[in-house]
């Protein structure tokens, strides 16, 4: 069968998704475990996303609002923008791949970083385009070794921002040089699925490249803030323009009822946002604190989760504080053989985490 398959397909490695709960439960018999791999929200989803669906659970009969309306127009007085501006899509997963799609021809290139989101170069191989990747820099996006990949063919770089999986940024000082170096066929992606912890005052305000014109998509998602990350809800901003050939792509129907009504509730939960980042910031210190004790170094993160360099194979540590009911994330499949990726949880999973931590590398 292999020569029935799509050259560009047979190349791909699929990505590898943080580990279930009920999975592990049935394969280790083990009744109570905590998930910090996937970068969820611990405090569960929205308490107004949820009294949302429910109040709308008759209607899922019917074909949802292709164009999503209510939503757009929520997002825009959240934003101060216009309902053109944006493109609803089912997660930032399949934002990527229309924004793909829709601009960059079988000869031109896409440009990133070697250790960032691994689904911008698994999309790329799935639409056989050419990905070209720079080396991060004391684990952050190097924005000038990616401007030197720079030719001709380049039509698109995806930046994260936060990056996944080191928690990293770029400020809005090497952002500004970066634009402003770039050439005019160039669309820059920033990814924002992590925005909503940033804790810094020099983070960009992607938004204001918007307003100045310039040729930039950013992806924003309810996933992680706002715990619907089951519902796979995300959109794009961007100058109308660009989300009219956007929405040309797009599947019809592709945000499903349930979900748009979620979004529109969730963006009025200012309470439970606030409780999120709250709990972030506090967990996030108690990490570090805890990982000083233990004599481990961690890449300083402003997302909700923490990159550690375990000091040994990080499957092995993975498999070991599975068998104790903690699910982390490790990082081989990003190349990083002695990092796991921690996910901020509540007080209690922190805890227990720090702990079975220590009891695995100690053994």
């Amino acid at each position: 069968m292999k020569e029935l398959v799509r050259k560009s397909v047979l190349g791909i490695k699929p990505y590898i998704p943080g580990k279930p709960i009920e999975e592990t439960k049935r394969q280790l018999g083990l009744k109570e475990v905590i998930k910090l791999a996937s970068n969820e929200n611990s405090l569960g989803a929205s308490p107004k996303a949820l009294s949302a669906m429910r109040k709308n659970l008759s209607g899922v009969f019917r074909y949802p609002d292709s164009l999503g309306f209510n939503l757009k127009k929520r997002l825009a007085k959240f934003t101060g923008l216009s309902a053109e501006n944006f493109v609803l899509g089912n997660g930032s997963d399949e934002l990527i791949d229309v924004v793909i799609k829709t601009f960059v021809e079988a000869d031109e290139n896409i440009l990133t970083a070697d250790t960032t989101f691994l689904e911008y170069e698994i999309i790329a191989q799935v639409n056989d385009r050419k990905l070209r990747k720079a080396p991060l820099r004391y684990f952050k996006y190097d924005l000038g070794a990616i401007l030197k990949l720079v030719d001709k063919q380049t039509k698109l770089i995806f930046i994260a921002n936060p990056n996944n999986p080191t928690g990293t940024y770029v400020t809005k000082y090497e952002v500004a040089d970066f634009l402003s170096a770039l050439p005019s066929q160039v669309i820059v992606v920033f990814d924002e699925a992590y925005d909503a912890f940033i804790d810094v005052d020099d983070y960009p305000n992607s938004l204001s490249y918007l307003r100045k014109k310039k040729n930039v998509i950013i992806l924003k998602t309810f996933s992680k803030s706002y715990g619907l990350a089951g519902l796979r809800l995300g959109y794009a901003i961007c100058q109308p323009e660009i989300a009219a050939y956007m929405e040309r792509v797009r599947q019809p129907f592709n945000v499903n009822i349930l979900a748009q009504e979620a979004g529109v509730a969730a963006l009025d939960d200012k309470d439970f946002l606030k409780k999120t980042r709250r709990l972030v910031l506090s967990g996030k210190k108690f990490i570090y604190d805890e990982l000083s004790q233990l004599g481990l170094s961690y890449v300083p993160s402003v997302a909700n989760f923490v990159l550690i360099d375990v000091e040994k194979d990080s499957k092995d540590v993975f498999k070991a504080m599975l068998k104790f009911g903690v699910i982390v994330r490790d990082m081989k499949q990003y190349g990083l053989d002695n990092y796991i990726r921690l996910t901020i949880g509540t007080q209690k999973e922190n805890k227990r985490s720090m702990r079975v931590l220590r009891k695995v590398l100690n053994s």
